[in-house]
């Protein structure tokens, strides 16, 4: 990971001249807030004077800062501010009124409290696009409650399904919140077309439920129609085969085949060790996905056999030589050390004070032909742009050292 992250005189991205407010806490906000900015937008970072709860979860500097921060903080300023504070509502006010996105992940409540609820921000700036998150939505039953990312695992029936009967998993990736990220982001950009279009804003409003259930979408509308009650079977996918996790002599492979052509190479590779290729495409058993995956322990049988007679980097060559999707079970260090993530700079060495090394931070996970997007400048250390945020919205130096002597930023 060689790439180095540029400081300064990057040219301007898609969004260029857009100001974005981020009010965000954790994953759903901040990173939707920094996929905008991957795509030139200016994005201050609105936080609490000691700093917001997601600066240090797991933290990586001696400061305390954490991996969290630092992959959803890219190209940001950085404002400290209280906004319960009449002052501070006043410079809630002032930003807003120069802003085009706020990007908000708090409760109904907080929101009304901080003067971010949308009836308010349109007082001040009646073409604001608010972007929030909550965890179920703004209506029904589960209104005020709040969540995780693993609620919406949980809730959604994933939890259930890639565990084990008796033992649900939960994803160690975060996609409910990522893609709830995603989604808001893509949500934004729309509003802001038409926005250009109409001169009208709006709320765009995600959930980390209904993220969850749109991903999960396709089993649930399986269990919807046919009521199949299936039950969780960890890594091994219930409607093809061979589709699954395999042991090798020194590690594990994953292994998906869907659809006959797929599975004719696989049964032409088990050939080369000697199998004949017809006990498997001619049996009546394997003739379909679904059929193979509900008489499936032969078929795995088999490929656990052939994996366990090779090392990981041999039965990956040979998948790709015959054509079969697969790949290795990397542990985050060998993920870090890929020499494909490597050649396409998925990742950027990106420096902070108080790294021992600098932290390999994903780029925006998209190229474009002429435009340029990513990571522009490190994130922002806590209230770095304070005062000249302050500065551009008519504070002189002496109103913003009242401000800091009364606590407000």
């Amino acid at each position: 990971m060689t790439v180095n992250v540029m400081i300064e005189g990057a040219p301007q991205g898609i969004l260029a001249g857009v100001r974005v407010l981020d009010f965000g806490r954790y994953v759903a906000g901040p990173y939707c807030a920094t996929l905008l900015g991957y795509l030139g937008a200016e994005v201050i970072r609105v936080e609490r004077r000691e700093g917001g709860e997601d600066r240090y979860i797991a933290p990586v500097t001696s400061q305390g800062e954490g991996a969290v921060f630092l992959q959803c903080s890219p190209n940001k300023r950085s404002l400290t501010l209280d906004p319960t504070t009449p002052q501070g509502r006043e410079i809630v006010h002032r930003l807003v009124a120069t802003a085009d996105i706020v990007v908000a992940n708090l409760p109904a409540a907080a929101l009304r409290q901080f003067g971010l609820d949308y009836a308010t921000l349109c007082t001040v700036k009646p073409d604001i696009i608010l972007v929030t998150q909550s965890a179920f939505g703004d209506g029904g039953p589960y209104a005020t409650r709040g969540g995780f990312d693993g609620v919406g695992q949980a809730m959604s029936g994933s939890m259930y399904i890639t565990g084990t009967p008796g033992n649900p998993v939960k994803g160690a990736a975060p996609y409910v919140d990522y893609t709830t990220a995603s989604l808001s982001a893509f949500g934004a950009l729309a509003a802001l077309l038409e926005k250009r279009q109409t001169g009208r804003g709006q709320h765009v409003q995600a959930a980390l439920l209904s993220t969850a259930l749109a991903v999960f979408n396709s089993h649930l509308v399986e269990q919807g129609v046919t009521g199949i009650n299936r039950m969780g079977t960890g890594n091994r996918v219930q409607t093809s085969a061979p589709s699954d996790v395999f042991a090798t002599s020194d590690g594990h492979v994953l292994m998906h085949t869907v659809g006959n052509g797929l599975f004719k190479r696989w049964a032409k590779l088990m050939a080369k060790d000697g199998d004949d290729p017809a006990r498997w495409t001619e049996d009546p058993l394997f003739q379909s996905d679904q059929s193979r995956a509900d008489h499936a322990d032969p078929i795995l049988e088999r490929t656990r056999q052939w994996c366990a007679a090779r090392t990981t980097a041999e039965a990956v060559l040979q998948l790709e030589a015959i054509g079969l999707p697969g790949g290795p079970v990397y542990t985050p260090q060998q993920a870090l050390d890929d020499p494909q993530v490597a050649a396409m700079g998925f990742l950027r060495a990106v420096d902070y004070p108080g790294l021992p090394r600098p932290a390999p931070v994903a780029d925006i996970p998209l190229k474009f032909s002429h435009s340029p997007v990513g990571i522009r400048t490190s994130p922002p250390t806590l209230g770095a742009d304070t005062n000249s945020v302050l500065a551009e919205l008519g504070y002189d130096n002496a109103a913003i050292a009242a401000l800091r002597t009364a606590q407000v930023v």
